[in-house]
C-alpha cells in the first residue's frame, strides 16, 4: 500500500513540472485578426511576436532546468526541496498563445501572398537505434 502512495506522489509531482518550451502547443488564435494587415504590417508584426515569444521560451526552458533541479534534490537529497517546483503557469500559457499568433499571421501572410519566410523549429531527430552488444 506504501508502494501505491509514493508512486502516485511521485506521478503528481512528475505532472507539476514546468514543460520545456518545445513541448508548450501553440493554442488557436484566428487569422482573421490580422485579415486588414499589410504584408509590410504581417512582416513587422511576425518579428514582434517572434520576439517575444523567444524570451518566453527562454523563461520557460529556465524554469524547466529549474524545476527539474529542485525535483532531483527533493527525491535523493531532501524531500522539502520538492516545493520548490512551480509547474506550469501563465508563461507556459502566455507562449502558448505567442505560438498561435505566429500561426495566425503566418496563414494571414499565406493568404494574402506576401512571401514572408517563416523559420520552424527542426523536427526532433529519430531515436538512435542501439547494438545490443554495443555499450
Amino acid at each position: 500500500m506504501r508502494t501505491i502512495w509514493i508512486a502516485a506522489a511521485c506521478g503528481l509531482i512528475v505532472a507539476g513540472c514546468a514543460k520545456n518550451a518545445d513541448q508548450v502547443g501553440a493554442i488557436y488564435v484566428s487569422p482573421i485578426l490580422y485579415e486588414n494587415y499589410t504584408c509590410q504590417q504581417l512582416a513587422e508584426e511576425a518579428q514582434r511576436v517572434s520576439s517575444r515569444a523567444a524570451q518566453a521560451s527562454g523563461v520557460q526552458n529556465q524554469k524547466s532546468v529549474n524545476d527539474a533541479v529542485a525535483m532531483t534534490v527533493g527525491l535523493v537529497i531532501v524531500w522539502p526541496a520538492l516545493f520548490f517546483i512551480k509547474g506550469n503557469d501563465e508563461n507556459t500559457a502566455e507562449l502558448a498563445r505567442l505560438k498561435g499568433q505566429m500561426d495566425a499571421i503566418e496563414q494571414a501572410s499565406i493568404r494574402k501572398k506576401c512571401g514572408i519566410k517563416f523559420q520552424h523549429a527542426p523536427p526532433s531527430p529519430p531515436p538512435v537505434a542501439r547494438d545490443e552488444n554495443s555499450f
